[in-house]
C-alpha cells in the first residue's frame, strides 16, 4: 500500500478462455496477468490484493475511466469486466483504475448521511417516516417507491451551455422539467454526474453512474458534493437493488464461514502476566488498552536501539523519527495540499479517511489531512522541544507524542481536538 493508483490497459489478444491484461502504475512499470473471460470486478481486486500483499479490507475497487468524455465510474463488484471492456472499442485509450474506495458501501452503514431530508420523498407505505433501516429498505423493496428530487444542471454532448432543470428520480426512470412548469420529460439515454459546476474545467472529479456508449451519455452537474453523492447513490440502488446489498455482505459472510479464521480468532486470548499470578483479560476495553501499551513499549525499545549514541535514551534522534513514520502506509511524504485533497476524494469522502504528509509551508512540520462531513480539513502537526526531547502535537503542546505513529494510534482511539477519529488511511499500490 505504498505507491500510486494503477492503470489497467487491455491487450486485445485472446485464448479460448483467458485474456491478458497489462497493469501499469505511474512510473510506467507494468505487470501482465492472465484472467478468465468471465472474471468480475471483485475477482480482479482480489487478484491484485494477493499479488501486492495488501490488507484486504474489502474497500479495493475497480474504476472505469472513459477517455473520450473524460469521465469515471465505479465498476460494481459483480459486474463482468470483459463486458465493460467490450464497449470500449479497439482504438480506445480508456483505462481501468485499481484503488481504494471507502465510500463504496458506506450508505448501508449510514444511509441518513447520504440522503438529505429535502431530497427524498417516501411512499405512503412508510407513512413518511425515514429512519436508519427503513430508508434503505425503500430502495431494496420493489413495492415501495422512494423519489429523489432536486435541481441539476444538464448538458448535452456537443454543446457548451448548461441549463438548470428540476429532476425527479423514480423507479421507472429519471424525469426533468423546466422551472415553474409541471410537464415532465423522461431522460432516455445513459447519464453521468459531475461535481462541482464551478470546477468543471479544472479537472473535476467525474463519475458515471451507468455504463453505456459515450455518445449516449447525458451530462448532469450538481452544485455540491452532498447533492452529487445523493444522486449517484440513488441511481446505483435503483439500477442494482438487492445485488448491491449482496455485494456488501458477501465478504462478511465469507469471514464467518471460514474455519481457519474462526480457529485463529478463538485461539487468541489476552493475558496479564504483571502480577504474581497470570490472569485472562476478559474486558475488551482493557485488552485493547494493554495491547496498545505493549506496542508503545516495544517501539520505545526500538527507538533506543536506533539512538545514534547506541545507549538507551527517552529522546529520539531525527533519523529514528524518519525511520518510524516514512514506511507507514498513511504517510505520503512530499504531497501537496491539492494532491492530498484529490487522493482523499478518490478514496472516499466519508468520515475518518486521512493521510499524513510533509508541510509545504514549513519544512519542520507535518500535516494531517482528514475528511469529515464530506469536507477535507488540514491540521498542522507541530514539533515541541521540551528540554532537548522532541515531541509532536496537534493542540499546541497540550497532548504530546514521541513520534507520528503514536500520534496516529492515539487519534484512531480518541477524537481529541479532531472532528472525528482517524478510521481509514489513504493507501497506494506499487507493482
Amino acid at each position: 500500500e505504498q505507491a500510486d493508483p494503477v492503470h489497467v490497459n487491455v491487450l486485445f489478444f485472446f485464448s479460448s478462455s483467458l485474456q491478458v491484461i497489462k497493469v501499469y502504475n505511474e512510473d510506467n512499470t507494468s505487470r501482465a496477468v492472465e484472467v478468465p473471460t468471465d472474471i468480475t470486478a471483485r475477482d480482479i481486486c482480489q487478484l491484485f490484493v494477493m499479488k501486492n500483499h495488501c490488507i484486504d479490507d474489502h474497500s479495493w475497487t475497480l474504476f472505469e475511466q472513459l477517455s473520450h468524455p473524460g469521465i469515471e465510474r465505479t465498476i460494481e463488484d459483480h459486474e463482468s469486466v470483459m463486458e465493460v471492456l467490450s464497449g470500449w472499442g479497439m482504438d480506445t485509450e480508456s483505462r481501468l483504475y485499481f484503488r481504494k474506495n471507502y465510500a463504496k458501501y458506506e450508505f448501508f452503514n449510514k444511509p441518513l448521511d447520504f440522503f438529505p431530508d429535502h431530497m427524498v420523498s417516501l411512499s405512503s407505505e412508510t407513512n413518511g417516516i425515514m429512519n436508519h433501516s427503513q430508508l434503505i429498505q425503500t430502495f431494496l423493496n420493489s413495492s415501495t417507491c422512494p423519489e429523489i428530487h432536486g435541481h441539476l444542471h444538464a448538458k448535452e454532448q456537443g454543446r457548451k451551455s448548461w441549463k438548470k432543470f428540476y429532476f425527479v428520480l423514480r423507479r421507472s426512470g429519471l424525469y426533468f422539467s423546466n422551472k415553474g412548469t409541471s410537464k415532465e420529460r423522461k431522460v432516455i439515454c445513459e447519464f453521468c454526474l459531475i461535481n462541482p459546476l464551478l470546477s468543471l474545467h479544472d479537472d473535476p472529479p467525474l463519475q458515471s453512474t451507468k455504463h453505456g456508449s459515450p455518445r449516449d451519455l447525458k451530462l448532469l452537474c450538481a452544485d455540491d458534493e452532498q447533492t452529487r453523492t445523493c444522486w449517484v447513490t440513488a441511481m446505483r440502488l435503483f439500477k442494482y437493488g438487492l445485488q448491491l446489498y449482496q455485494n456488501f455482505i458477501q465478504p462478511h459472510q465469507k469471514q464467518k464461514t471460514s474455519p481457519m479464521r474462526s480457529i485463529s480468532e478463538n485461539s487468541l486470548v489476552a493475558m496479564d502476566f504483571s502480577g504474581h499470578k497470570s490472569r485472562v483479560i476478559e474486558n475488551p476495553s482493557e485488552a485493547l488498552s494493554v495491547a496498545v501499551e505493549e506496542g508503545l513499549s516495544w517501539r520505545r525499545k526500538s527507538c533506543h536501539r536506533l539512538s545514534s549514541h547506541g545507549s538507551p535514551s527517552t529522546s529520539q534522534s531525527p533519523m529514528s523519527n524518519i525511520a518510524l513514520h516514512m514506511a507507514q502506509p498513511w504517510f505520503h511524504s512530499k504531497l501537496s495540499r491539492d494532491e492530498a485533497h484529490r487522493l482523499i476524494t478518490q478514496q472516499g469522502l466519508i468520515d475518518g479517511v486521512f493521510l499524513l504528509r510533509d508541510s509545504q509551508s514549513n519544512p519542520k512540520t507535518f500535516v494531517l489531512s482528514l475528511c469529515h462531513t464530506q469536507r477535507i480539513k488540514h491540521f498542522q502537526i507541530l514539533p515541541v522541544d521540551d528540554e532537548g526531547d522532541l515531541f509532536y502535537s496537534l493542540d499546541d503542546g497540550h497532548t504530546r507524542f514521541t513520534d507520528l505513529i503514536q500520534l496516529v494510534e492515539f487519534y484512531q482511539l480518541n477524537r481529541g481536538v479532531l472532528p472525528c477519529k482517524l478510521k481509514h488511511h489513504c493507501a497506494r499500490i506499487t507493482l
